[in-house]
């Protein structure tokens, strides 16, 4: 990533409306790795997290941490390729070079597998209390059922009804609480504390975080020289996961905000976190109103830019993606929407689709997953060969 000097409350970063760029750099080297770095971080977030310990100290998170995450990982998720897949007029604008990692074609659905794997099989978990607005439900769902363990997710209003529809059908159980996102993860862990279960958040967790930066790896090893990469932002994990990922690499990170929930533009403006009112937006997955303790100053110190994109946009970027074969949620089109405001780049760009599950694709998954206990491990979706075959 580019060098970027370190924001704190005296010193804000740049306007994350602005398209300001950088020359090809290295960001200074991240802090050494602590001893034994190949375990997972000592500190989980939130006494319920980790196992009712309160006061614990957090450990800085590193490159190591993901690199970890993706060895632990490996037998659990798909190694999703990187695909081309614009008509003409839009190469034209953003650029013959960019691809897409298709994450929507990932186990559950979605990247949000990732580090829900990682924070599950690393903390040893058989009971599971989660809050989430859908797709990191799905994806403990899944991992719950292939381990055997048990699995409580809370959801707010605005929740997806196929969305809390697979999560049952995959076998979680689900309880809805009135409010939004704070309420939500405010009731999962009085739940944790009440009765013992394991914490696993939906981004703000350092084993989540770590877990989500598997994605970062892999794009970086697939397209070393890949220039930009385009993170969708909600929650902050992906983001802060790929940021961390991108240590020592000389690639631009590139945060994509919902205009209608940009809590990390205007954190990162405002020089501190902050609160926004409920706000809203077609990308149900991005929804909330304050970053996470654990992602917000990886990206306040390591992201390279940060942009907001309409409704609109990402309802034209995930018709795009239609077109061409991938069936993406509107939260899975944001940075590709991100990339095409952006417009034409001089060097290969990729924009991580992070999520498929539609109505149609949810509703499929979760029929088969009532039909079968055996389909409850698999997503029924397109191959990441056929639909290659289909956008060459």
């Amino acid at each position: 990533m580019t060098s970027a000097p370190a924001a704190s409350p005296a010193h804000a970063p740049r306007s994350l409306a602005s398209h300001v760029s950088h020359a090809p750099g290295r960001r200074p080297a991240p802090p050494a790795p602590r001893p034994g770095a190949a375990s997972p971080p000592s500190a989980p977030v939130g006494p319920a997290a980790a196992g009712g310990a309160a006061g614990a100290v957090r450990v800085p998170l590193g490159p190591a941490d993901v690199a970890a995450a993706a060895a632990r990982i490996a037998g659990h998720v798909r190694r999703t390729p990187l695909l081309p897949g614009l008509p003409a007029p839009e190469r034209r604008r953003v650029g013959w070079r960019l691809l897409l990692k298709a994450e929507h074609l990932q186990y559950g659905g979605s990247f949000k597998l990732r580090g829900a794997a990682n924070a599950v099989l690393a903390l040893g978990a058989r009971r599971i209390v989660t809050g989430s607005s859908g797709n990191h439900g799905i994806a403990l769902a899944r991992l719950a059922a292939s381990l055997g363990a048990e699995l409580t997710v809370v959801l707010a209003g605005g929740a997806h009804p196929a969305k809390i529809a697979l999560i049952r059908a995959l076998g979680g159980r689900t309880v809805g609480v009135p409010g939004g996102v704070a309420e939500r993860d405010a009731r999962a862990q009085a739940l944790a504390e009440e009765t013992g279960a394991v914490l696993v958040p939906s981004s703000d967790h350092e084993l989540v975080v770590a877990g989500q930066g598997t994605v970062g790896l892999e794009i970086l090893a697939e397209a070393p020289d890949v220039e930009t990469v385009y993170v969708p932002t909600g929650g902050g994990g992906l983001l802060a996961g790929v940021c961390l990922a991108a240590y020592g690499h000389p690639v631009r990170v590139v945060g994509v905000e919902p205009a209608g929930t940009p809590r990390y533009a205007r954190s990162l403006a405002a020089g501190h976190p902050v609160r926004l009112p409920p706000g809203d937006t077609v990308a149900d997955g991005l929804r909330g109103q304050q970053p996470g303790a654990v992602p917000y100053p990886i990206i306040r110190d390591r992201v390279d830019d940060l942009m907001t994109v309409s409704d609109a946009e990402v309802l034209a970027a995930a018709a795009l993606l239609r077109r061409r074969g991938f069936e993406a949620e509107p939260s899975g089109a944001v940075a590709l929407a991100g990339a095409i405001r952006a417009g034409r780049g001089t060097g290969r760009s990729v924009a991580v689709v992070s999520g498929g599950n539609t109505t149609a694709a949810l509703t499929a998954a979760a029929a088969a997953a009532a039909a079968s206990p055996s389909h409850r491990a698999t997503r029924t979706t397109h191959t990441a060969r056929s639909l290659f075959e289909e956008i060459s």
